[in-house]
C-alpha cells in the first residue's frame, strides 16, 4: 500500500533568521542529515576536478572578470545557487583550477625574472599554490568561519550556519585579485623593488601591496554581506584601519614590502641574488 512521504523541512533564512521543521521532526535526524549532504557535496566537488568537460570554464571566466570590474555580481551568482541547488558554495571546480593555473604561470614568470634555476622555479611554484593559497587559505577560510558563525549569525539559536566551503569559496575569490595585482603589477619592476633601497620603489611596492591586500579585505567583506543571516558584516572592513596604519608607517620607516617578500622566497628556494 502507498504511504505518502511527508516533504523535507523547509529552512529560510532572513535578517530575522527563521528555521521551520515538520512536526513530529527529530532535530538531531536533520543535522545528521546536514552533515551527509555537506559530505556528499565535498565528495563530489573532489571527484569534479579531474572532469575537465564537465567544468563550466566560460561562467569560471566570467567571475574572473567580474572580480575586478564589478565583484558584487559574482556574489549574485552565488545567491542564485543558493535558491537553485540549496548551497552557497560552489559545486564546480573550474574557477579553482582557473587559479591554479594562473598561480603556476604567474610564479613560473616571477622565477624566470629573478633569475632561479629550473628547481628554484620548481620550488617557488610549489611553494605559492601549496603554502600560500592551498594551507593559508585553509588557515583563513577556518578563521572566518568561526567568527562568522560565532558573532555574526543574526539569530544563534536558529539551525543556520554559515558553510565553511563557502568561506573558502571567498576566500579563493579574494585571493586571486590579490595575486594578480601583486604577481602581474610589480612584474615589470621587480628587480629594481627588490634590490633598491630608494625611497620612490619603496612608495610604489607598498602602494601596490596596500591596494591588493584592500581589495582582497573588501571582497571578504563583499562575500559574508552576500548572506542574509548575518549582522554587523561590517567589522570585516576593521582591518582596512590596520592596513592604513602599517602602510603609512613603512613608508615612515621604509620598509620595502616586496623586497622582504623576494628575499623570503629566494631564501625558501635556496636561491643566491648574484651581487
Amino acid at each position: 500500500m502507498y504511504v505518502p512521504m511527508s516533504p523535507p523541512p523547509v529552512i529560510t533564512a532572513n535578517n530575522n533568521t527563521s528555521t521551520s521543521l515538520n512536526v513530529g521532526e527529530n532535530p538531531s535526524s536533520n543535522t545528521m542529515f546536514d552533515r551527509y549532504s555537506a559530505a556528499a557535496k565535498r565528495y563530489k566537488y573532489l571527484r569534479r576536478l579531474l572532469k575537465f568537460r564537465q567544468m563550466d570554464f566560460e561562467f569560471a571566466i566570467w567571475q574572473v572578470i567580474h572580480l575586478f570590474i564589478a565583484p558584487q555580481k559574482v556574489f549574485r551568482a552565488f545567491q542564485y545557487r543558493k535558491q537553485t541547488k540549496n548551497q552557497w558554495a560552489r559545486d564546480d571546480p573550474a574557477f579553482l583550477v582557473l587559479l591554479m593555473i594562473f598561480l603556476v604561470v604567474s610564479s613560473v614568470v616571477i622565477g624566470l625574472v629573478l633569475g632561479m634555476g629550473f628547481f628554484g622555479i620548481v620550488k617557488l611554484v610549489l611553494w605559492v599554490v601549496l603554502v600560500d593559497c592551498v594551507l593559508v587559505g585553509l588557515l583563513i577560510s577556518t578563521i572566518y568561519w568561526y567568527i562568522a558563525n560565532r558573532y555574526l549569525i543574526a539569530n544563534p539559536k536558529s539551525n543556520v550556519d554559515v558553510e565553511w566551503a563557502y568561506c573558502f569559496d571567498v576566500h579563493l575569490n579574494a585571493v586571486l585579485p590579490l595575486l594578480a595585482i601583486l604577481h602581474v603589477g610589480q612584474l615589470p619592476f621587480l628587480n629594481s623593488f627588490a634590490v633598491s633601497t630608494g625611497f620612490l620603489y619603496c612608495i610604489i611596492g607598498n602602494t601596490v601591496w596596500a591596494i591588493a591586500v584592500g581589495y582582497y579585505i573588501y571582497i571578504l567583506f563583499l562575500g559574508f554581506s552576500a548572506l542574509p543571516f548575518l549582522r554587523n558584516v561590517h567589522v570585516l572592513l576593521y582591518p582596512l584601519t590596520g592596513l592604513l596604519l602599517t602602510y603609512i608607517l613603512s613608508i615612515i620607516v621604509r620598509w620595502n614590502f616586496t623586497q622582504m617578500i623576494v628575499t623570503f622566497y629566494e631564501y625558501r628556494v635556496g636561491h643566491k641574488r648574484l651581487p
